[in-house]
């Protein structure tokens, strides 16, 4: 006979409200809009889960009852066509918020980069929160207006785009932009995704990827010093080729 352990018991809401009070990606996420004197609100409405890489946060055609905020780690969005190929839609990190895009089903899979942790908020405690705090609904709308314009962007650059243009604004968006802590003479752009994730979410073929990573390495305006990591040494010569003409 098959046994099941018990459900997790849910900490004390004090512990909750603490670790939202503490959490890291607060200031970058929806959570921001709920001042410190509300968060026991929040805490009431969220639970953490835990993904270890290549788990799903979320799969494709799901039905869509949460919300989610990832606070640490990072995510990739894909769609699956019947022939198994993959399409990257974006990557999420710490702050992201994830189920804007979704209706009564989630619009793409989530699965985690590396270890990820995110705040899960049922859909009807969202609208709840939204409710008792509208600027939280206003930040959403602003959320949406990002993600929007990123599709946008992302038209662009499949359909117009070089390879060579693809890459160079790829790293441009995993660069801090200026005033960052992270922002120096020479910019770092993590990367924390492989270089096939790369590709998929390119257009291209992973060849293609490395070829041009290795040939803007050794027309020095990268430098390749890291799996993980692409130092930038020429931050206007890396925009010129992501935008030319501009």
């Amino acid at each position: 006979m098959v046994t099941h352990a018990p459900p997790p018991t849910a900490p004390p809401l004090p512990a909750m409200v603490a670790r939202c009070a503490r959490c890291d990606a607060r200031g970058a996420s929806v959570c921001a809009e709920i001042a410190d004197d509300d968060l026991v609100h929040l805490a009431r409405a969220t639970t953490q889960i835990i993904r270890m890489p290549g788990q799903l946060l979320v799969e494709e055609g799901a039905p869509a009852h949460d919300f989610f905020t990832i606070t640490s780690g990072n995510a990739k969005l894909f769609k699956l066509l019947s022939d198994g190929r993959r399409q990257i839609m974006s990557f999420a990190g710490p702050g992201d918020f994830i189920g804007l895009a979704a209706s009564d089903v989630h619009a793409a899979s989530v699965e985690a980069i590396d270890t990820i942790t995110a705040c899960r908020i049922p859909r009807t405690r969202m609208h709840a929160l939204m409710t008792r705090f509208p600027e939280l609904e206003h930040r959403l709308l602003r959320e949406a207006g990002r993600e929007l314009s990123r599709a946008q962007s992302q038209i662009l650059l499949l359909g117009r785009k070089t390879a060579r243009e693809r890459v160079a604004s790829f790293l441009l968006s995993h660069v801090p932009p200026s005033g960052h802590a992270m922002c120096a003479a020479e910019r770092f752009a993590a990367l924390p995704m492989t270089r096939a994730d790369i590709a998929d979410y390119l257009g291209l073929t992973i060849e293609t990827v490395s070829r041009t990573l290795s040939q803007l390495g050794r027309d020095q305006v990268i430098a390749l010093d890291a799996q993980h990591a692409v130092r930038v040494l020429d931050f206007e010569r890396l925009q010129t080729i992501a935008t030319p003409g501009s």
